[in-house]
């Protein structure tokens, strides 16, 4: 017997990734990340059944989200990215602020030196 559980999908021999559950008071599929044993009235499923699991008419699929998986990246991450390089590619305002020919750290009294788009910041306690 193999040490690694399989999905429970006829003919499909893929690794088991999430654990499926069915909560028949409540019309409920529940599908979560794959249970540490092997329950007896739950499926496990491999990736590809996991994401194409549909229920019957008229029941709910709730899906859990497993912490320990990466999560796919959201409208709102690449906005954020999106914004992050745009800020990133503004030219620096701060020489500008400080008087014309002035020192850039002047500007900032947290900044200690700057290496590129890298600064080094002094601690709050000091």
């Amino acid at each position: 017997m193999s040490p690694v559980r399989r999905c429970s999908r006829t003919a499909c021999g893929r690794p088991a990734v999430a654990t499926l559950t069915y909560v028949y008071a409540d019309s409920t599929a529940v599908l979560g990340p794959l249970a540490t044993y092997a329950e007896p009235h739950c499926y496990d499923l491999c990736a590809e059944h996991s994401e194409r699991l549909t229920a019957p008419r008229g029941w709910e699929v709730v899906r859990l989200a497993d912490a320990s998986a990466p999560s796919r990246p959201s409208g709102d991450d690449l906005e954020a990215l999106a914004n992050a390089v745009r800020e990133a590619a503004r030219p620096q305002r701060r020489t500008a602020q400080a008087g014309g020919g002035g020192n850039a750290r002047g500007a900032d009294p947290m900044e200690v030196a700057r290496r590129g788009h890298l600064r080094v910041l002094r601690s709050p306690d000091s």
